[in-house]
């Protein structure tokens, strides 16, 4: 049994990112703990049985808290002596991985839930990016990448070697995500408490509410489907992130001229129910690195249109069990979500495509397999003396 600990930066992180995860490394037989920002996720995550060590750090760049964080951090690595440090996210990646050094945590292990620079960054700042990556995996033994476009990048790149890094995927609890659970009645009474009538078609996006989701061209694509038919419906998901540069307000939507076509329904932990109650899922993201929410609405069943970028093209297959569409284009956009829209037999068979994708693909426990496997060999070879440290 092994002693290990997961570092993210906010409680967010260990409660809808890796809470899973957590729990089948523990059930594995290891000790598992949970490192991030203190948050009111907190209190859940323990509820499931994982130890949660609250440290403050903030996700922006914040040089004294930061030096501030990795003394904290330091200081809890060399009192609870784990074996093993798995780090998350950018901040928690970066203050976790050097707390760890210079607690002499024996393995040090990081996964790459998508890298930031690749596609379409100003080539001015991509250098800063890949500098920054270098110097978070200079010193991990092990880097998962959940994206397999990350693999070949991060080699190219230097920011690791190839003996260091390695493919695990990325995956969703397919059982809580199951179209079974949902009959046709159950699906009115959660279109009925949104305010949604039955002739409604409803396309949905969950994301954080923030530009570099697509939100933008969402909207504008909105407006050239209402212009088509008024039984069209949007339903946005996601927290309003102030902190964020790119933050959009929810009044956006009536300076658009969208109001009762476009319903803004803030951060939710209903998902599933939300799911069932779309016909159609929309992602026109701007960057991702192996997105959850298209898997989630694969496994409902639901066929999805995202952007063909990194990360979203590894969700859908483009003419079977949803569209991948141009970066930046709402027309493009809007005649995809159309052509779903205005084809039931067509949006049904790409359904069921979608929901056997995610059966196929999209099974988290096999990412879980992974994770404990790796944990496996390297514990056997830091055991035999083989573990070295990452040059």
């Amino acid at each position: 049994m092994a002693k290990i600990a997961h570092v993210t930066t906010v409680s967010l992180g260990l409660r809808y990112l890796l809470l899973n995860q957590l729990d089948a490394i523990q059930r594995a037989g290891h000790e598992v703990y949970g490192i991030s920002a203190p948050g009111p996720e907190i209190a859940e995550v323990e509820g499931r049985g994982i130890r949660c060590l609250p440290t403050p750090m903030t996700r922006r760049v914040t040089p004294l808290v930061d030096l501030i964080a990795l003394w904290r951090l330091y200081r809890l690595m060399r009192r609870e002596r784990f074996d093993v440090v798995h780090t998350h996210t950018p901040k928690g990646a970066l203050l976790g991985q050097y707390a760890a050094l210079l607690a002499g945590v024996p393995l040090r292990v990081h996964t790459i839930h998508g890298l930031y620079f690749p596609g379409h960054m100003n080539p001015r700042r991509r250098w800063l990016f890949v500098l920054l990556e270098r110097i978070t995996m200079l010193f991990s033994h092990l880097n998962l990448s959940q994206n397999p476009e990350d693999v070949p990048v991060a080699i190219e790149e230097g920011i690791c070697r190839a003996g260091r890094i390695e493919l695990i995927g990325n995956g969703i609890d397919i059982t809580a995500f199951d179209p079974a659970l949902y009959p046709r009645e159950r699906r009115r009474e959660i279109r009925r408490s949104l305010g949604l009538e039955a002739h409604h078609q409803v396309v949905g996006i969950i994301a954080r509410f923030v530009a570099e989701k697509g939100y933008l061209e969402l909207l504008e694509a909105a407006r050239i489907i209402t212009s088509r038919s008024p039984d069209v419906r949007f339903i946005l998901v996601g927290g309003y992130e102030t902190e964020k540069r790119d933050a959009l307000h929810p009044n956006v939507i009536r300076d658009m001229g969208l109001e009762g076509v476009v319903l803004y329904l803030g951060h939710r932990t209903d998902v599933a129910d939300l799911y069932a109650a779309m016909d159609v899922l929309a992602l026109p993201s701007h960057r991702e690195g192996f997105p959850r929410v298209p898997m989630e609405a694969a496994a409902m069943g639901v066929p999805a249109v995202v952007t063909n970028i990194r990360g979203c093209r590894q969700t859908v297959d483009d003419g079977r069990t949803g569209y991948l569409v141009p970066l930046r284009d709402p027309s493009a956009l809007a005649e995809a979500l159309w052509g779903l829209l205005e084809d039931g037999s067509r949006r049904e068979a790409f359904g069921r495509a979608a929901r056997e994708k995610a059966l196929d693909e999209f099974d988290e426990r096999i990412v879980f397999g992974r994770v404990i496997n790796a944990y496996r060999r390297l514990l056997e070879n830091a055991s035999q003396g083989l573990s070295g440290m990452a040059a």
